[in-house]
């Protein structure tokens, strides 16, 4: 386990500073400091021996050093990456430009920058012309950019983009294959740099809010040409151990883990401090992206800054916007458990509270008919009496029952069929009158006649006569005999 205090001594200058103090020629070693921290170092604190400088003052200094590199250098014409691009409400850009090895602020201003054929922005790689000088009022070197134009995307930015269309391709973002984090996390496994001040953020906020979960620290690079091969080791060894404690879960493994495995790993943290496109690299690497694709437990990542995107953040299972958020997801304060584990406690102890009180209750019923088995037997007694009578009677009751249906049903029989013979009179007095209706002697008393001839055809027609044929007319009260003189055809 690192202390703050190693830390402190990491990332404190004025300590670094103090550890080459007591040197006893300290002036190689404070001028390469100086070189490489860029500070200013007092010459009393630091003797060196040399000849007295020329007192300059800080403006006439960095004209001097703008005329020395535009006498030297200018024009220029420089290829890099832009990163930092804004363009002020004025019309000015202000932005940087750099590669694996350096950058350079540069500044274009309105009447430039309305010419650009092309809107510039971040990690895209341009080649510019223009004139070195310093920013007097900062004291800082600048590039005052004349033109631009582009130069394809920026190297590492198009890596970036080609690795993560390919992996995207083979479905490693898939939301379907990501884990949820488990509901108890029983410990906590952490990848980062033991010299990386997300590790003291994410200690501090573990220690604060669970500090009853073990936390196993897998140390490794988190920058520089062998980090991500460092953190692909540190990710199996902390997935090696996930699985024992899987394997022991099920039954399957050890009955008791060794001594170097005495933390269940049920969730992974992936964490590292802000930085530029390059310093983040390590986290673009598709071989590390390949194996956290692997991981059997959930993995949470909290690489740089909200803003900072990197391959390792679309594969793992849940992404944080800093370390410290990163500790807080898989971090349930403890205050909460208790709260939780306090409400548990009263539902059940309620529930055996209830119970208990039930269950009495019906103790004392059972004890209660069991203490007077002679008012059982009384009721048992009444009850069988009960039933004999009932049985008694049965047969009686159904009897009469029967009968009594019985006579009900000829009532209604014999009902039935003085209605049918009524329905049926009447029908028949009905078509008698009908038929009375169409009797042909009711037509002769009306002072009609029936002719016929001879053979007793009737005649309903003077086509059917003839002069001279005789024909027989049939009155109401007889016949008569007739000779047809004369036919007179009517209209119809």
């Amino acid at each position: 386990m690192v202390s703050s205090r190693g830390w402190g001594l990491q990332y404190s200058w004025p300590n670094i500073l103090f550890i080459y103090y007591g040197l006893k020629r300290p002036e190689p070693l404070v001028d390469a400091l100086a070189h490489h921290f860029r500070i200013t170092l007092m010459s009393e604190d630091f003797p060196v021996r040399r000849a007295a400088p020329q007192v300059w003052s800080v403006a006439a200094l960095c004209r001097a050093i703008a005329d020395a590199l535009d006498a030297r250098f200018n024009p220029v014409r420089v290829a890099g990456e832009i990163t930092g691009f804004v363009r002020a409400a004025s019309g000015h850009c202000y932005f940087s430009l750099k590669d694996s090895g350096g950058q350079l602020r540069c500044a274009m201003f309105k009447r430039a920058a309305t010419g650009l054929a092309f809107a510039p922005r971040e990690g895209q790689r341009v080649e510019v012309s223009g004139r070195l000088g310093v920013y007097e009022p900062r004291g800082e070197l600048q590039l005052v950019v004349e033109a631009m134009v582009e130069a394809g995307e920026g190297n590492l930015y198009e890596q970036f983009v080609l690795l993560k269309a390919r992996l995207q391709a083979e479905g490693l973002f898939e939301a379907e294959r990501k884990k949820a984090l488990p509901k108890r996390i029983r410990g906590i496994g952490v990848v980062t740099s033991l010299g990386a001040a997300a590790l003291h953020d994410v200690v501090s906020a573990l220690q604060r809010r669970v500090p009853h979960i073990p936390v196993l620290i897998a140390p490794a690079s988190v920058q520089g040409a062998h980090a991500a091969k460092e953190l692909a080791q540190a990710l199996q060894t902390l997935y090696a151990l996930a699985q024992r404690s899987a394997e022991v879960d099920a039954g399957t493994g050890a009955s008791v883990l060794d001594s170097k495995n005495t933390v269940p790993i049920d969730v992974i943290l992936l964490v590292r401090g802000g930085g530029a496109l390059e310093d983040l690299w390590s986290f673009n690497d598709e071989a590390l992206a390949r194996v956290l694709a692997l991981s059997p437990v959930p993995v949470i990542s909290g690489i740089g800054h909200e803003t900072d995107f990197t391959i390792a953040d679309f594969v793992v299972d849940l992404r944080a916007p800093t370390p410290t958020a990163a500790a807080e997801l898989c971090a349930q304060p403890l205050e909460q458990l208790r709260q939780a584990a306090g409400q548990l406690q009263l539902r059940l102890q309620t529930a055996v509270l209830r119970t208990l009180d039930r269950e009495s209750q019906r103790l004392d019923q059972v004890a209660s008919r069991a203490g007077r088995p002679a008012a059982l037997v009384s009721r048992l007694q009444l009850r069988l009496s009960s039933v004999g009578q009932r049985m008694a009677y049965a047969p009686t009751q159904h009897l009469q029952i029967q009968q009594t249906r019985m006579l009900a049903s000829q009532a209604k029989l014999r009902n039935a069929v003085h209605q049918s013979a009524e329905r049926q009179r009447s029908r028949l007095a009905q078509l008698g009158v009908r038929l009375g209706a169409l009797d042909p002697q009711l037509v002769l008393g009306r002072g009609y006649a029936w002719l016929q001839d001879e053979t007793g055809q009737a005649l309903t027609g003077t086509t059917q006569m003839q002069i001279g044929q005789r024909v027989q007319a049939r009155l109401s009260d007889g016949t008569a005999d007739l000779l047809v003189q004369t036919l007179r055809p009517g209209p119809g």
